[in-house]
């Protein structure tokens, strides 16, 4: 078996785990309270998935090898484009969204996709502040924005914040400055007293995720795993043997 792809949560559904294996490909829950019991193995390239299954990749690249290596056009797009993609032509909203306790971050997104966009990251807050016509249009916004904001947030550092409440005073004086369309509170039911450990791992009692980073609960200790960490690892039935740090809140 290996990981070969991750799905955050929505409203409807928790996140998962897509596994592949002799009998195709399967979608391992992430519902708070399941226990996994899986040993990490080898990590190599996680392959493609597709309509009809999917392609395995032995290449060592990973999680993905130059080959299956997909390059987002708009990742880096500024608005100095001619809106080479269908949905660049589409609505788009302007956001800022706050990660605990005071890292705040621009972002855009189409508009239709805003509070699916928020909580694949994990947002704690958030605020609606222009709603543009097209792609091009919010990249531009964004940019100027970017001059004074974050437009990105490394896992590690949400991770450090998973424990904590967002300063409302600060993010309030954030919005001060915009005309807000709409604001979102998201809850991830964490209930983390202390920060967990960041670790690789599959074993342990789901207490719950947010965006792409996953909580397990082992030994009385708490671990935060990024998703994206685990895509490629070959998987074992299981619980690993491996010594791992103790959080505080074991002792």
């Amino acid at each position: 078996m290996q990981i070969v792809g991750y799905e955050t949560a929505t409203d409807a559904d928790p996140a998962g785990l897509l596994v592949a294996g002799a009998d195709g490909v399967r979608r391992v829950d992430l519902d708070p309270g399941r226990e996994l019991r899986y040993t990490l193995g080898e990590r190599h390239c996680a392959g493609a998935l597709s309509d009809d299954g999917h392609v395995a990749c032995a290449n060592e690249g990973a999680p993905y090898c130059p080959e299956h290596t997909s390059t987002w056009p708009c990742a880096r797009c500024t608005g100095n484009c001619d809106r080479p993609l269908e949905s660049c032509r589409e609505e788009h909203a302007v956001y800022l969204a706050a990660f605990a306790p005071d890292v705040f971050k621009v972002g855009v997104t189409r508009s239709w996709r805003l509070e699916t966009r928020l909580r694949e990251q994990g947002a704690d807050r958030a605020a609606h502040v222009r709603t543009v016509a097209d792609g091009r249009r919010a990249r531009q916004i964004e940019g100027e924005l970017a001059r004074d904001l974050t437009d990105r947030v490394r896992v590690r550092t949400k991770v450090e914040g998973l424990h904590r409440a967002v300063d409302a005073d600060a993010w309030e004086r954030l919005l001060d400055d915009f005309d807000v369309l709409g604001t979102f509170d998201f809850d991830y039911d964490l209930d983390l007293r202390d920060r967990p450990v960041f670790e690789t791992l599959a074993t342990g009692t789901v207490r719950g995720t947010k965006g792409r980073v996953l909580v397990l609960d082992r030994d009385g200790s708490a671990y935060a795993v990024d998703l994206r960490d685990l895509v490629g690892h070959e998987l074992r039935e299981g619980a690993t043997d491996r010594s791992l740090q103790s959080s505080l809140g074991a002792f």
